[in-house]
């Protein structure tokens, strides 16, 4: 590795450096500087950029954005709510687990933001000292994309590994079970953390200066909200049922390539590629939703989801682009420097995907730099799998959904911490990925 070698990493983390400071749009941004500086200045190769990746983010934040614009996000926000009021003083294990499922189901951490408030007022009505709930529920919902379907990690995953005849269901059957044991773990490592709320300094402190003021308890049932017609509430369920059916249609022709189309061009027998049936069906949904559930356009593109989504295809699309094009001119280099790591101790590359992506701040971007290097160097496709949890590694260095919930908290028990690190979701975050990289690897070890 000579002194050029260097600069140009320097360049990377630098761009990406600067650019984690503006967030998604920031980072796409740097990203592209990045590529410019490493083509033009340089005259490195440009890598492609992860079309397939960028493309299913699309079509998810298309038919999600048309979701919510018909009402079914708020519908599942309800729902969830119910949910959360139901058992106040379980709280702390059940907002991870119904933080979890609405990313799971939808596909991007994004929902749910939603519900983060709902948990910050729960907890805080029961007593619960807030910041466990949401410590362990901001966490999981982050990580809870390595367990969904139609998320863009997870697409990016089968993109990776489909030449290795990996498929969604293979996936899936290791990254559920291993994301479910972790949250429960997580639950567990939060539930007798800090004092109770009752003791906190700084909330006894709130209190008597008047900063915290109680308000009355409520139910979402009893809420005094403007009534739904009985059609526009049965059109609202239908756009759930929708996109509910979407997630199956891509799950049961996922769950065996022979239900997949096939073709023979010039002698040799091709599929078609998991990612283009997210892509299509997702799209195919957000038109079913338009037509059946009568949603107005301009519904389309005001809604948070379509905004943030956006941001985040941005941000996938500079910073893939900026590592693809480094790690592409020195691929030969990476693969002998992990190569030794492979044979000795392959679980190490989990440390390398989870220090990669908490710099990143991006587990499909992560995802689509180091998976496919992991797999070239020898690492077994199943086991990549059960390190998969370790690209989520953002949480290290709190952003928007960190901060957003120590605001939510007005009790000051959920904090950022003196230093950059010492915040509330550093000890779930390290639960969490490392209990479920060794849930997914002791899973791999029964089956692979």
């Amino acid at each position: 590795m000579d002194l050029v070698f260097w600069i140009q990493l320097a360049i990377v983390a630098v761009c990406i450096g600067i650019g984690g400071r503006f967030g998604g749009l920031g980072l796409g941004a740097a990203g592209g500087l990045g590529v410019c500086l490493l083509v033009l200045g340089f005259g490195l190769k440009p890598s492609s950029p992860p079309v397939s990746t960028i493309l299913i983010i699309v079509a998810v934040i298309a038919c999600t954005s048309v979701l919510q614009g018909a009402g079914g996000l708020d519908l599942m926000v309800r729902c969830a709510e119910r949910l959360l009021r139901r058992w106040p003083k379980a709280i702390t294990f059940v907002a991870p687990f119904v933080c979890s499922i609405f990313v799971i189901f939808v596909g991007t951490a994004y929902v749910a933001f939603a519900v983060y408030p709902v948990v910050a007022e729960v907890a805080t009505q029961a007593k619960v000292r807030p910041e466990r709930p949401i410590a362990a529920s901001v966490i999981s919902a982050g990580i809870a994309v390595v367990a969904s379907p139609m998320s863009a990690a997870t697409a990016a995953m089968v993109a990776a590994l489909s030449p290795y005849n990996v498929s969604l269901i293979d996936i899936l059957l290791i990254s559920v079970p291993a994301f479910l044991a972790a949250t429960l773990c997580t639950c567990l490592a939060v539930y007798w953390r800090g004092p109770e709320l009752e003791n906190d300094p700084e909330f006894k402190r709130r209190v008597a200066t008047g900063e915290f003021i109680e308000f009355a308890a409520k139910s979402s049932d009893e809420d005094k909200k403007t009534p739904e017609s009985a059609q526009a509430a049965k059109i609202v369920r239908r756009s759930v049922a929708i996109f509910a059916l979407g997630v199956l249609t891509v799950l049961f022709f996922g769950a065996d390539k022979a239900l997949l189309p096939h073709w023979t061009v010039d002698g040799k027998e091709t599929m078609l590629p998991i990612p283009s049936l997210i892509q299509m069906l997702m799209l195919a949904c957000a038109l079913f939703i338009i037509v059946l559930c009568k949603v107005p356009p301009h519904k389309f593109s005001d809604g948070s989801v379509f905004r943030a989504g956006l941001v985040g295809v941005v941000g996938v699309f500079g910073i893939s682009w900026l590592t693809g094009t480094f790690f592409d001119a020195y691929q030969d280099t990476f693969i002998e420097l992990f190569k030794t790591m492979a044979e000795s101790t392959p679980l190490l590359f989990g440390v390398v995907l989870f220090l990669f992506s908490a710099v990143i701040l991006s587990p499909s971007a992560t995802v689509v730099a180091l998976m496919p290097i992991g797999a070239a160097i020898g690492i077994p496709p199943l086991l990549l799998v059960a390190l998969y949890p370790a690209t989520c590694g953002d949480f290290l260095i709190p952003g928007g959904a960190q901060i957003g919930c120590c605001a939510f908290d007005r009790t000051g028990t959920t904090h950022l911490g003196s230093w950059v690190l010492n915040h509330s979701y550093l000890l779930p975050g390290f639960v969490h990925i490392l209990s479920g990289t060794a849930a997914g690897y002791l899973i791999y070890s029964l089956i692979g």
